[in-house]
């Protein structure tokens, strides 16, 4: 077990961390903090690429695996800060929790590994095949695993873990997501004369309705591939007097594995031609939403919003070695999934490297008022994370 040393470094690490207030496209503090952290505790080498992820490495003095600990820098804004019991950038301790926003999502995780890696590196003596490697990825928020491509090609890892919350439980999986975009295209003319125009809004309702009839497929361990309507917008808006002649409506896909870019459109395509061969007034594009960021670098950082599921065997080799060696430290962790997103999609739904997530904290605290994490929580998960590298570092 870590020693309690080690645990106020990780407490220490994730308020100065915290105090950092880093929204998606503003994460250079919180990778200033890294970057310091890193240097000062003897890491072979400090890598930020030209997005602004950061990624620390601490070889090993004989060969092996590469592990990656991934967590993501970025947080969703904080909209009332009088509505939180303590300030949300503060990172104070009260009850035995650390409240900030990213406390829970994610920069506990960030503060665990990290530290659990440099404690790992002190005690071995750095004595140990493989290297580690430590990150944080912006605009995680924006696009999940997108930030993270370039990490991997960067690192090469043979194993991924990320930090999302699990309460120290293992992950090996999660249902992906995209954004499709369905549009439909119409004449505008005056309202008063309707019958000279086409209303892309009555072509969209009709295929609203249409789209409705569309099943999604289903997983056993994954659940439901999810389509449902989120958004629908015309134009021109507003529209006084104009019949609308552009509408657009957003729908979220929860992908299972094996899915790709071209099966999900598909249904929604062929029924789409349909619909167009029997009304020759009915023009309608499907595509997948593309996301723009701008990075704290000055970088633009972009990519379709598909972001692939992911799903590994409880029984696979690398699951196993932790969960022993977790139960050897006196811990139970059920191997199961996660019920969000992460940049798991690039790694294992995309790479295909093998990953696993564990994490301090609730999945439902991310993104709350008042988030936080607790202190034992904290501590725990940091053992946690030096028992990773011991059983994978062999």
């Amino acid at each position: 077990m870590i020693n309690q040393e080690v645990k106020d470094q990780a407490i220490a690490l994730c308020q100065k961390l915290v105090q950092q207030q880093s929204y998606s496209g503003h994460e250079d503090g919180v990778a200033k903090v890294l970057e310091e952290t890193y240097k000062a505790n003897g890491f072979d080498s400090v890598h930020i690429d030209k997005f602004g992820n950061i990624i620390g490495c601490i070889k090993g003095k004989r060969p092996g695996k590469k592990i990656l600990f991934d967590g993501h820098m970025d947080t969703v804004p904080v909209t009332n800060e009088k509505e939180w019991i303590y300030p949300p950038f503060a990172a104070e301790i009260h009850d035995g929790k650390i409240y900030g926003r990213g406390t829970t999502d994610m920069k506990g995780a960030i503060a665990a590994y990290t530290t659990a890696a440099i404690a790992f590196a002190k005690d071995t003596n750095k004595d140990f095949a493989g290297e580690i490697y430590v990150d944080g990825v912006v605009h995680e928020e924006c696009f999940e695993g997108v930030g993270s491509r370039s990490i991997s090609a960067y690192v090469k890892p043979d194993i991924v873990v990320i930090g999302e919350a699990s309460q120290c439980n293992l992950k090996v999986g999660q249902r992906g997501r995209a954004e499709i975009v369905v549009e439909t295209f119409g004449k505008p003319c005056h309202s008063a004369n309707p019958e000279k125009g086409i209303n892309a809004v009555y072509k969209m309702a009709r295929v609203i309705e249409a789209i409705r009839t569309i099943v999604p497929p289903e997983h056993p361990i994954l659940g439901k591939g999810i389509l449902e309507l989120v958004d629908v917008k015309s134009a021109p808006y507003p529209g006084a007097s104009v019949v609308p002649e552009y509408c657009r409506a957003t729908y979220d896909r929860r992908l299972l594995v094996g899915e790709t870019k071209e099966s999900v459109l598909a249904p929604i395509v062929a029924l789409m031609d349909k619909l167009m061969a029997e009304d020759p007034e009915l023009k309608v594009k499907v595509s997948y939403a593309v996301g723009k960021e701008k990075c704290y670098t000055g970088e633009t950082i972009e990519g379709e919003r598909f972001f692939p599921g992911w799903l590994f065997d409880k029984d696979a080799e690398f699951v196993q070695a932790v969960k022993k060696e977790l139960n050897e430290r006196g811990y139970n962790p059920e191997i199961t999934q996660y019920n969000f997103c992460t940049n798991g999609s690039h790694y294992a739904g995309e790479a295909g490297i093998q990953t696993f997530g564990l994490g301090p904290s609730r999945e439902n605290l991310a993104h709350t008022v008042s988030e936080y994490v607790e202190v034992d929580s904290l501590a725990k998960v940091t053992d946690c994370y030096y028992g990773v590298l011991k059983a994978l570092m062999k």
